[in-house]
């Protein structure tokens, strides 16, 4: 960031476009839709859905739901907790290592 120039409204935007000019949210919508149908992506890609993986991701492999309560800046939890419905292929792994009756290992 230290090597990229301010923006030309002199605010503290993080992304720019060509011109200097902030990048509007519609813009960055229209750019990851764009990349998503070159890569094939089989969903609707928007930028809540970047969010919503990072979360959850991040959730599943921490299992710390406060540090990604902090990390998202909610204010309550609760918001937070929606991350915590896990899919059925992880609860089956848990499942399987961890109760005495699963499958081999």
């Amino acid at each position: 960031l230290a090597v990229r120039p301010p923006a030309s409204d002199g605010s503290a935007a993080l992304f720019l476009s060509s011109r200097g000019t902030r990048v509007t949210p519609r813009v960055v919508q229209h750019r990851l839709k764009g990349h998503a149908l070159k890569a094939g992506t089989p969903v609707h890609v928007h930028p809540h859905v970047l969010r919503h993986s990072f979360a959850s991701h991040l959730l599943q492999s921490s299992g710390d739901l406060r540090a990604v309560q902090e990390l998202l800046g909610h204010a309550s939890i609760t918001s937070t907790q929606v991350y915590t419905a896990l899919d059925f292929q992880h609860l089956a792994a848990v499942y399987d290592q961890a109760h005495p009756r699963a499958k081999a290992k």
